[in-house]
């Protein structure tokens, strides 16, 4: 059980027999059989998706490299003092890894990579990986396909964020107005950006010309006399100029001179 969640293991034919029992009430359900194959399970939910996804994966079970067995990842023994006599030490030669004897006991100098991705573990490195009580690999839900109302999907989609949408869809807005704009087809995208334009040509007409509009009387009046507009900024300059003055004044040190106290160094 996972927060609201069953999960349901079982032999495939059963699973199969079982979902064809209910086709004939809901037809939807025969999506499924395509991907009823190998060591599959259901789980069965009416709680959020994605936090179900995150508990499945995070619970997984530490397991020890078998003989045979091709290795998920990676595997690599770290530098260690190990509990292992040195009567071992011709063992670890044999796997040309360093070491030499601490306080009776075998102690390994370098990391390791013992076993690569994709490669079969063999017998010498799956009995120094269990003397040495390291379980590299992992047992695990994985995630194959996700059901919901009909609808088969990929698990990647459960990554898809509400931000991940308005951006694709923003996008798509700005991509639709791009194009408006320059074949000249007006859409609700690139009506804002053409009644900007049209008001950017109408205020460049009205300051060339003696046609005017409300809008325009603003920077008409900036055209004519800047200064207007610039005899706030003294005035803000004058209001700030003590509080910088105060900030600059700095407490003057006292002067370590005996010429101040009437008197020369050597009088």
């Amino acid at each position: 059980m996972v927060s609201s969640s069953v999960v349901l293991m079982g032999k495939n034919t059963m699973m199969r027999k079982a979902i064809r029992g209910h086709i004939e009430k809901n037809p939807l359900l025969e999506k499924l059989l395509p991907h009823i194959r190998n060591n599959v399970g259901f789980v069965f939910l009416k709680g959020d998706l994605v936090e179900t996804r995150d508990v499945l994966l995070s619970n997984k079970v530490k397991a020890p490299a078998k003989a045979g067995a091709l290795a998920p990842l990676d595997v690599k023994v770290p530098a260690q003092a190990t509990t292992l006599g040195p009567e071992k030490t011709s063992f670890f030669q044999a796997l040309q890894i360093p070491t030499k004897i601490t306080r009776g006991c075998i102690e390994i100098l370098n990391e390791v990579h013992l076993i690569k991705a994709g490669d079969r573990v063999g017998s010498s490195e799956s009995t120094l990986l269990n003397m040495l009580n390291i379980s590299p690999f992992s047992y695990g839900l994985v995630l194959e396909k996700v059901y919901d109302s009909g609808t088969i999907f990929e698990p990647e989609i459960l990554d898809i964020t509400d931000e991940d949408l308005k951006d694709k869809f923003m996008i798509g807005v700005r991509n639709i107005a791009a194009i408006s704009l320059v074949i000249g087809y007006p859409t609700a995208a690139s009506a804002p950006h053409s009644i900007a334009n049209g008001f950017k040509r109408l205020l460049a007409i009205a300051v060339e010309t003696d046609y005017t509009f409300p809008e325009a009387e603003k920077t008409k009046e900036y055209l004519k006399d800047p200064s207007k507009f610039a005899a706030a900024a003294p005035v803000a300059a004058a209001a700030a100029a003590p509080a910088a003055a105060k900030e600059e004044k700095k407490p003057e040190p006292e002067s370590e001179s005996d010429d101040d106290m009437g008197f020369g160094l050597f009088d």
